[in-house]
């Protein structure tokens, strides 16, 4: 064994090295998140330029190459620099290409405000990728330069003549890097669509070319904030109109739009130059803290408090829809991910921004004022309703505590990333699930009956909900105040419902009540649906599943239309068996992991088609009833 530790044992990495070697230290993954990180790392040099007042449109195209995806980002901003930098003999665009923490964005001249700070968003997307191109059209003159693995492979050229201005840069992420080959469209499409409620005026095209159903998005909104939050109202039934707030101090520039609906969340979206902060920050408290100053400031001075129960800052938010957004030289972030804001002196502005603009709003709208004290003093008077029915429930053991409910079949199992539990719909379904399963890892816990709609009930009726409190207590993650993530006791939690219209109304209610209450279980990957087969097909001797129609009819077709097809209508109906063979058995079975935008898609129908908005459900069901391919009656 060599114990010698000298200077020849130290290993310098630069520049593109280092990034190759440690990538998640800047774009926090190799999996999805990171292959798109990306791209959203190209798009943002194209918002900042249309943030500085120089772009107007911004064209994103997708296509795959080698079983790769590809993408291409052109904007008509002014277009990289790409004169010869000054002491390095080199094009501005290379250096910007291929050295970190070079740019724009540290002089507060070319971008009073930008979301790319580090100086690394480019030069890591070139380290990352098989090969970047890069077209500037600046100055008459149409130029590019082409870069592979954070290196030059051509010399910057002229190609041709322009009287038009911009960027465009394709890439190709590098397949040695990446454990994935493709893009997360849906994601992408989040963020494009909150990057123009952002930047009203900026229109943003995507092409999503990666096969032959070409498809085309447009994002655009005239707005800003005042569009994005009746986009996140959706259906949800207004208390109060939108209250929107644009205040400019100094450098820092403040978007706050807020409305109060029948809810008993909380949604709030914050962003600081354009980035989602999903984990808030200073701009965030200093919401916060203005909405419980003046709802605290007009009931002393409307209502009197003596009548009043004892609010608190969280009675304030409940029912409250909202986007704060800032635009800031020089914000501080946790990490090159941008997840949190930590400038202190942002607090101060925004708590003041806001406090007198509501001031205003409350004082000049008094019956709206009326019914959002009369939203807030209920959500007190059940805030303390709840905190006694927690002590209750904590005597009881039935949130917290050792004691497993009795109905729970757990496994033997003690390590949660090796157990899962499926939460089961009904009793028969229950019974051919406890028989068919592996005792070892796999534990069932059964629902009796449709589980409570929290999205329209109470939190002091949610610890009253006895199938809620056993579902809990078997997770053992607690709730609200007591709720721990690390205490879950399956790392994989997996819905197992009929595959019809109830058993989609069961799983949908179950989403909401995760996404509301137990929402990092969905973020940590914990949470799935199982997916049942629709038909069972006898063909002599052999038997086989088909999990769709689509599947059904290829499966008849390569038998020549021969076969007995037996539709499944519940779960009951399988055989612990047949149950263990197409649902249960890893080896077999087709899992769909829940991600939260899938729990908010589903929150999103569910108040839609449940909500007291007759005229939204009318609608969604004319749209959607060509859909219909088997109904129960």
């Amino acid at each position: 064994m060599d114990n010698d530790y000298s200077a020849k044992d130290i290993v310098v990495l630069t520049g593109a090295q280092g990034i190759r070697k440690r990538p998640g230290m800047y774009i926090g993954s190799t999996g999805s998140s990171g292959f798109t990180h990306l791209l959203y790392e190209v798009i943002d040099n194209s918002v900042d330029e249309a943030t500085a007042g120089y772009c107007k449109n911004i064209y994103i195209k997708l296509t795959n190459e080698d079983n790769m995806d590809v993408a291409e980002v052109s904007d008509d901003g002014r277009g990289i620099p790409v004169d010869i930098m000054p002491g390095l003999n080199k094009p501005a665009l290379e250096v910007i290409m291929t050295s970190l923490h070079s740019g724009a964005k540290f002089n507060n001249k070319t971008y009073k405000v930008s979301g790319g700070l580090h100086g690394v968003g480019v030069t890591v997307v070139n380290a990352l990728s098989e090969y970047v191109q890069v077209t500037v059209k600046k100055e008459g003159k149409v130029y590019e330069q082409q870069f592979s693995r954070g290196l030059p492979i051509s010399e910057l050229k002229v190609i041709g003549d322009t009287k038009e201005s911009g960027t465009t840069m394709k890439f190709k992420p590098d397949k040695e890097i990446f454990s994935v080959s493709s893009f997360d469209t849906v994601a992408l499409i989040d963020r494009l669509r909150d990057i123009t409620f952002l930047n009203p005026g900026l229109k943003i095209t995507l092409v999503d070319a990666r096969d032959d159903n070409v498809s085309e998005k447009t994002f655009y909104s005239e707005k800003g904030v005042e569009d994005f939050i009746a986009y996140i109202r959706d259906n949800k039934e207004e208390i109060s109109k939108p209250i929107v707030i644009t205040k400019e101090v100094d450098s820092l520039k403040v978007s706050v739009a807020l409305q109060y609906v029948k809810s008993y969340s909380e949604e709030l979206l914050s962003f600081v130059n354009n980035i989602k902060t999903p984990e808030g920050g200073m701009h965030v408290s200093g919401l916060h803290s203005a909405l419980t100053r003046s709802i605290a400031s007009y009931i002393q001075k409307n209502i009197g408090k003596k009548s009043l129960p004892n609010i608190e800052g969280e009675d304030t938010r409940e029912g409250l829809i909202g986007i704060v957004s800032v635009l800031m030289e020089n914000p501080e972030f946790e990490g090159q991910t941008k997840e949190k804001l930590g400038n202190t002196y942002v607090k101060q502005i925004v708590e003041n921004a806001v406090y007198t603009e509501l001031n205003y709003y409350l004082e000049e709208n008094p019956t709206e004022a009326n019914k959002i004290i009369e939203k807030i003093v209920r959500a007190s008077e059940a805030r303390e309703a709840a905190k006694r029915a927690r002590e209750l429930a904590r005597k009881k053991s039935l949130f917290e505590g050792s004691v497993l409910p009795g109905k729970l079949a757990d496994c033997t199992e003690n390590d949660p990333s090796k157990s899962e539990i499926f939460i089961v719909e009904g009793d028969s379904a229950a019974g051919s699930s406890k028989q068919g399963r592996d005792r070892m890892f796999q534990a069932i816990m059964p629902l009796r009956g449709k589980v409570l709609n929290v999205e329209k009930a109470s939190t002091e009726k949610i610890f009253a909900n006895a199938e809620l409190h056993t579902l809990v207590t078997a997770l053992g993650t607690g709730i609200k105040d007591s709720f721990n993530a690390d205490n879950v006791r399956y790392h994989k939690i997996i819905f197992l419902t009929d595959a019809d219209v109830d058993g989609s109304h069961i799983e949908t209610l179950l989403l909401t009540f995760f996404y509301r209450y137990l929402k990092e279980i969905i973020e940590r990957g914990y949470v799935y649906s199982a997916q049942p087969p629709l038909y069972k097909i006898v063909m002599g001797k052999e038997i086989k599943y088909a999990y769709s129609d689509d599947q059904l009819n290829k499966i008849l077709e390569a038998n020549n239309g021969k076969g007995i097809v037996n539709r499944y209508k519940g779960l009951g109906e399988m055989n612990p068996d047949q149950l263990w063979e197409t649902t249960m058995n890893p080896e077999n079975r087709i899992l769909k992991k829940i991600l939260i935008k899938d729990a908010e898609l589903a929150n999103s129908i569910f108040n839609t088609l449940m909500g007291a908005n007759v005229e939204d459900r009318r609608k969604f069901l004319e749209a959607h009833s060509t859909e219909v391919s088997f109904l129960d009656i």
